[in-house]
């Protein structure tokens, strides 16, 4: 089965596993995403050891967190999740111009959520919440600022998956990629999950 034989509406159901190299792509992605799990372990643990390190004068969470902007950045997320799925969808319908138009949607949302986090950010620095202020503030920005590395990778990713399947299309060579970029952003929503729950929610609530 060459990369080419299925370019015209002739790609199997389920394309990225259509070849021994993307069934290996999708078991090596797995692989990867333990690895960034264990990563995220560690940062979540830190996190809590100090988050209650606030130092002297210093805003705490309860005082510095607004659960209104950040409950706006968790929906634009998890909704480019659903697009995400929606693209996935398509792509094993072999639907190429609705996956590249879920794809779109998915970068534009993930633009906005980046947006809310930097203006999170320059917000909290002018409380007088910098980087270097408390144990607390590192270990926040640290995870925090991790994760939205990873939401800045993904969107520069899946752009430059749009523009090789609009200059290749959809064979058995571009869906595998497809299909794992797929899986980190989920990946990527799952652990903003976690991070509303313990940095935000529990910050709140103390």
């Amino acid at each position: 089965m060459s990369a080419h034989s299925h370019v015209d509406g002739q790609l199997p159901h389920e394309p990225e596993k259509a070849t021994l190299e993307g069934r290996n792509k999708v078991l090596g992605f797995w692989l990867f995403l333990g690895g960034e799990t264990v990563l995220f372990g560690t940062l979540f643990s830190a996190y809590l050891a100090l988050r209650h390190q606030v130092g002297d004068g210093n805003p705490s969470p309860h005082e510095l967190f607004s659960l209104g902007l950040v409950a706006v950045a968790t929906m634009l997320l998890l909704t480019s999740s659903l697009t995400s799925v929606f693209a996935i969808q398509a792509l094993h319908k072999n639907q190429v111009k609705a996956m590249v138009n879920w794809l779109i949607i998915t970068v534009i949302l993930g633009l906005a959520f980046l947006g809310l986090e930097i203006y999170e950010f320059y917000h909290y620095v002018h409380e007088g919440h910098g980087f270097t202020t408390s144990a607390f503030s590192s270990s926040f920005y640290t995870l925090v600022g991790f994760h939205g590395g990873h939401v800045a990778f993904g969107i520069v990713w899946i752009s430059l998956l749009i523009g090789q399947v609009l200059r290749k299309g959809l064979t058995v060579v571009t869906a595998p990629k497809v299909y794992v970029a797929g899986m980190y952003w989920h990946f990527i929503d799952v652990v903003w999950v976690f991070i509303f729950t313990v940095v935000y929610l529990m910050g709140k609530v103390g």
